[in-house]
């Protein structure tokens, strides 16, 4: 039997390396996980809303393509946005944004399916440090010396609208640097909004997102908050996982 959600993005011997010579069926807790991230792909409640956040767009834009095929919504927050600032034509601010990144992010901007929310504003601060001073700015009016650390009160009212709204929410990625309280404002203002959806079906990637989640409180709030970090973003990259694979009666 195997739980292992976590590690089910691995070939590991343990889960996928067994299942050659030994019946390898799912455990309640990844069947669980099968059953809530697999809704997301085939057949969510509309409207779908898809919450992305992350450093870098690269490092999201598997999801972000699989994502903007199947849900109606998706809200870009995290260290990403400077990136979709670039590729706007406005100053991303001190983030080293590659001309890789701004080609991603203008596909996603450009490219059919759902409709990609930017921020109204951000806070940023001079240096990539928790004790920087935090400032409220316009998307479209980022100081060059600035870094964007979070996105601003305009932005997370704007967003919870869309959220309230929504009838299926998937949540991969804070859109700030939640652990500093000068810039958590973002994650908690959307946290705070996704809870209080009571009609939707709620899903938080693991890792950070659901660090987050737990850490203020809402985790009881939530529909199905993911075990598996790299296992739940591979999974909604649309890429088949080794561990499920390997299972029996998948």
């Amino acid at each position: 039997m195997n739980d292992a959600f976590g590690a089910a993005h691995r070939a590991h011997a343990s889960t996928e390396g067994i299942a050659h010579v030994l019946p390898a069926v799912a455990g309640l807790l990844m069947a669980r996980e099968l059953e809530m991230l697999g809704r997301v792909i085939s057949s969510p409640v509309p409207p779908v809303v898809a919450i992305v956040g992350g450093a870098k767009v690269t490092d999201k834009i598997a999801i972000l393509r699989n994502l903007t095929a199947r849900v109606d919504s998706v809200l870009i927050g995290g260290g990403m946005v400077a990136a979709f600032a670039a590729a706007k034509g406005f100053e991303a601010g001190r983030a080293e944004v590659t001309a890789k990144e701004v080609e991603a992010a203008d596909a996603i901007l450009s490219g059919p399916g759902a409709a990609i929310f930017l921020p109204d504003d951000v806070v940023t601060g001079t240096s990539f440090d928790e004790g920087a001073a935090a400032s409220v700015r316009l998307f479209d009016a980022v100081d060059a010396d600035s870094l964007i650390l979070d996105i601003g009160p305009a932005s997370v009212d704007a967003y919870s609208e869309v959220i309230a709204s929504a009838r299926t929410i998937v949540w991969n990625g804070p859109p700030g640097v939640f652990e500093w309280d000068s810039f958590s404002g973002g994650t908690r203002g959307l946290a705070s909004a996704v809870a209080s959806n009571a009609s939707a079906t709620t899903i938080v990637g693991g890792g950070s997102t659901a660090d987050a989640v737990r850490s203020l409180g809402l985790a009881d709030e939530m529909t199905h908050i993911s075990t598996g970090g790299g296992a739940s973003l591979e999974f909604l990259e649309g890429k088949t996982l080794p561990g499920v694979a390997a299972l029996d009666d998948i």
